[in-house]
């Protein structure tokens, strides 16, 4: 078995402290190294110990050409290895608009082909919605238009592009995720949802049925109760969430 140096090991537990910490943000002082103030009693700290929380160092990235994403941001964690992917448009509840699908698209090649990159988060700005999916604004009667003004939103080829990645996609989802959103946090390989999540599909409301052999592949690899909570519920949410 091939031995790992104590140099790397230490850069693997840090990385996956780190991680841990920022799913679970703890306070900690100046800047400085610090420990998770849970009780030690708990389960997770019996068996893995004191957490380091010190503060992580984000670096945001720019597209191809050196340009500031309008509709995402995108975060790189300095010698962590973790890659953010923020849907950044809070005024419409994170609906994506085919400028959006592009930003993203781009955004997840890069972290592909960043070999610092390890794992990848994907989430909303903010804290009410994670996706409300397509933004209906941009929708005509040939789809979502662009500003070029053709009627394709291109969303499928993204879903499939986090699918096919070869790096783990973990979905850090608080408020709604409806719609085109709930699929995009469905072909991440986790999802991490907060107590205020809320889950759904626009399907059931509306008869149509072009996801039902989509879930019907997904529900058996992620969850086996997704399909029959969302074709019969419609919607599920946190333990302190309403549902939609």
């Amino acid at each position: 078995m091939a031995q790992i140096s104590d140099k790397e090991l230490n850069a693997v537990t840090r990385r996956i402290a780190t991680f841990s910490n920022h799913l679970l943000p703890v306070g900690s002082s100046g800047g400085s190294i610090g420990f998770c103030n849970a009780s030690m009693n708990d389960s997770y700290h019996r068996i893995h110990g004191e957490v380091p929380s010190h503060e992580v160092e984000w670096k945001t990235a720019c597209d191809e050409h050196g340009k500031e994403f309008t509709d995402i941001i995108c975060e790189k964690a300095v010698d962590e290895g973790i890659a953010k992917i923020t849907i950044n448009r809070p005024q419409r509840r994170n609906a994506f608009r085919p400028q959006t699908i592009k930003e993203l698209m781009r955004a997840f090649n890069d972290a592909r082909d960043d070999s610092s990159v390890g794992v990848i988060i994907l989430t909303g700005k903010g804290t009410k919605a994670f996706c409300s999916g397509g933004d209906q604004e941009f929708r005509k009667a040939d789809g979502y238009a662009d500003f070029e003004n053709f009627g394709r939103l291109n969303v499928l080829d993204l879903q499939v592009q986090i699918r096919r990645l070869p790096k783990p996609v973990i979905a850090m989802v608080a408020g709604y995720a409806v719609g085109g959103g709930h699929v995009l946090h469905m072909v991440c390989d986790l999802t991490i949802a907060a107590d205020n999540a809320i889950f759904g599909q626009t399907g059931p409301k509306v008869l149509t049925y072009h996801l039902l052999c989509y879930f019907c592949n997904k529900a058996h690899k992620k969850c086996p109760a997704w399909l029959i909570v969302i074709f019969l519920l419609d919607s599920v949410a946190g333990p302190n969430c309403k549902v939609c």
